[in-house]
C-alpha cells in the first residue's frame, strides 16, 4: 500500500452527545462525572461537538489534505448496554462520517476501542472479566456489518496498556480501579478480544487489520537501573506486542490462571499492520524494598519538554522503530505511526490566529526521525498526527491542547493553526 498521511481522533474525545440518539453511559462517562476524576470536574458531555458538527470537521479534513482519518467508534452508541442488538441511530451517525469521508477522498480508518467501554460491562466485571472479550467480538461483527463494505483499514484496540495501567492498575484514568499487578488479566482479556474481532473481521472481508499499542522506549536513569529498565520494557511494551507476534508472553508472573488452551492461538491472528503511538521515552530506576512495581519512573533533566512536560526526544522515536524491526524481525508486518504529537497551551493572537511554532517544531523533527527509520530498511506505510482537534484529554480535561485545529469551547469555534497549514503543506510536497 501507497504511504498515508493522516490524522487522528477518538469518540469520548469529540463527539458529545453523550445522552443523545440511544447512546448509553461508558466508564468515561461515569469517570468523568465523579468528583476528583478530572481536572477541573472537565467532562465529555459536549467536547467539540463533533456528533452536530462532524461535516465542519470533514471539511476540515478535505482542506488539510490528508490521505485518512483514523477516528474510534463508540462501542456505547452502538450497544448501549455492551451486549445483544446494534442501537440503528448509533450506526447511522459512522455510516453518514464513512460516506463523507469517501465523498473528500479521506480513506476511513476505524479503530473499534478507544477506552469508552459501556459501563453495564464494567458493573460486570469489565476487563477483569473474560465475558468482555466475547463482548467485543459481537459488537465488531455489528460494526463491520454496516461499515465493512466501505472501510479497508480497522485497528482492534487502541493502547491496552494504558487501559491496565491507568484504568485498571492505577487508577488515573476509567474506570478507576487500584489493583496494581493484580490488573494483569485485563492485559490478556483485551489481547483476547483483539484477536476476537480479528477473526469476525476476517469473515467479513476485512482488507487491513491492525492493533495500536502505546510504545515507550524504557531508559535506565543510571548505572544501576538496567533491571529496572528491563521490568518497564515488558510491561509496556512486549506484554502487548510479544503474544500478538510471537504467539506467546515474555516472562511475567499473574497470567497463567487466565490463559486457556488455544488463546494465544487466537491472539497471534496475523496482522495486516501494527500501529506504533509514540510520545515520549520514560527513564526508569530501582524501586525501594516495599514498592507494588519492579520500577520507579522518574522525571529526566536535560530535554526540552511540551505544555504536559513530556520530553520532547525523536531520536527515541527512531530508536523504538528500529527496536520492533531488529526485536520481531520477519514476524513484524508493516508499521503504521497511529499517533505522534504534542500539547502546548496554543492561544490566539490579538488578529485570531494561532502560531503553535512548537508543535510544528515536534512534528518535524519526529517524522525526520521516522524517515531515519525507513531509510535504515524499517517499513512504516503510514503516519498519523494527534489530533485533529483541539478535545477532551482525558484526566487532563480541556487543558491540553495537541490540535491542529484550535476549539474555543464556549462557542465550538475551530480555527486551523499554523501547524494546519504546514502538515498540509508537508502532505502536498509529498506528492509532489
Amino acid at each position: 500500500m501507497p504511504f498515508q498521511w493522516g490524522v487522528a481522533t477518538a469518540a469520548y474525545q469529540i463527539e458529545g452527545a453523550v445522552d443523545e440518539d440511544g447512546r448509553g453511559p461508558s466508564t468515561w462517562d461515569v469517570f468523568a462525572h465523579t468528583p476528583g476524576r478530572v481536572r477541573d470536574g472537565h467532562t465529555g458531555d459536549v467536547a467539540c461537538d463533533h456528533y452536530h458538527r462532524w461535516a465542519e470537521d470533514v471539511g476540515l479534513l478535505g482542506a488539510l489534505g490528508v490521505d485518512a482519518y483514523r477516528f474510534s467508534v463508540a462501542w456505547p452508541r452502538v450497544q448501549p448496554s455492551g451486549s445483544g442488538p446494534a442501537n440503528r441511530a448509533g450506526l447511522d451517525f459512522y455510516d453518514r462520517l464513512v460516506d463523507g469521508l469517501l465523498g473528500k477522498d479521506v480513506a476511513p480508518v476505524v479503530t473499534l476501542y478507544h477506552w469508552d467501554l459501556p459501563q453495564p460491562l464494567e458493573d460486570a466485571g469489565g476487563w477483569m472479566n473474560r465475558d468482555t472479550a466475547a463482548r467485543f467480538a459481537d459488537y465488531a461483527a455489528l460494526v463491520a456489518d454496516r461499515l465493512g463494505d466501505r472501510v479497508d483499514a480497522w485497528i482492534t484496540l487502541n493502547e491496552p496498556v494504558v487501559v491496565m495501567a491507568y484504568g485498571y492498575a492505577l487508577g488515573m484514568y476509567a474506570p478507576g480501579r487500584t489493583l496494581m499487578l493484580d490488573a494483569l488479566p485485563t492485559a490478556h482479556h483485551q489481547l483476547l478480544a483483539h484477536g476476537l474481532a480479528t477473526g469476525v473481521l476476517r469473515e467479513r472481508g476485512a482488507a487491513r487489520i491492525g492493533l495500536a499499542n502505546h510504545y515507550s522506549p524504557a531508559l535506565p536513569a543510571d548505572a544501576s537501573s538496567a533491571g529496572a529498565a528491563e521490568a518497564f520494557d515488558v510491561f509496556m511494551n512486549r506484554l502487548f506486542t510479544d503474544p500478538v507476534l510471537t504467539g506467546s508472553y515474555p516472562e511475567i508472573p499473574g497470567l497463567d490462571d487466565v490463559v486457556r488452551a488455544d488463546d494465544l492461538a487466537v491472539i497471534a491472528a496475523p496482522l495486516d499492520f501494527l500501529g506504533v503511538n509514540y510520545y515520549q521515552p520514560t527513564w526508569l530506576t530501582q524501586p525501594g524494598p516495599d514498592a507494588p512495581l519492579p520500577f520507579d519512573m522518574v522525571d529526566a533533566p536535560g530535554h526540552d519538554v511540551t505544555g504536559t512536560g513530556w520530553p520532547i526526544v525523536p531520536d527515541q522515536f527512531t530508536a523504538l522503530l528500529r527496536g520492533l524491526s531488529d526485536r520481531y524481525g520477519a514476524a513484524l508486518p508493516p508499521l503504521v505511526v497511529t499517533e505522534n504529537g504534542a500539547a502546548f497551551p496554543d492561544e490566539p493572537d490579538a488578529s485570531g490566529a494561532v502560531a503553535d511554532t512548537d508543535r510544528i517544531a515536534f512534528l518535524s523533527s519526529h517524522i525526520a526521525a521516522m524517515q531515519d527509520a525507513m531509510d535504515s530498511g524499517v517499513d512504516v506505510r503510514g503516519y498519523f498526527v494527534w489530533s485533529l482537534l483541539d478535545n477532551f484529554e482525558w484526566a487532563a480535561g480541556y487543558h491540553a491542547r495537541f490540535g491542529l485545529v484550535h476549539v474555543d469551547y464556549p462557542t465550538q469555534r475551530r480555527t486551523p493553526k499554523r501547524s494546519f497549514t504546514w502538515y498540509r503543506d508537508l502532505i502536498a510536497r509529498s506528492r509532489a
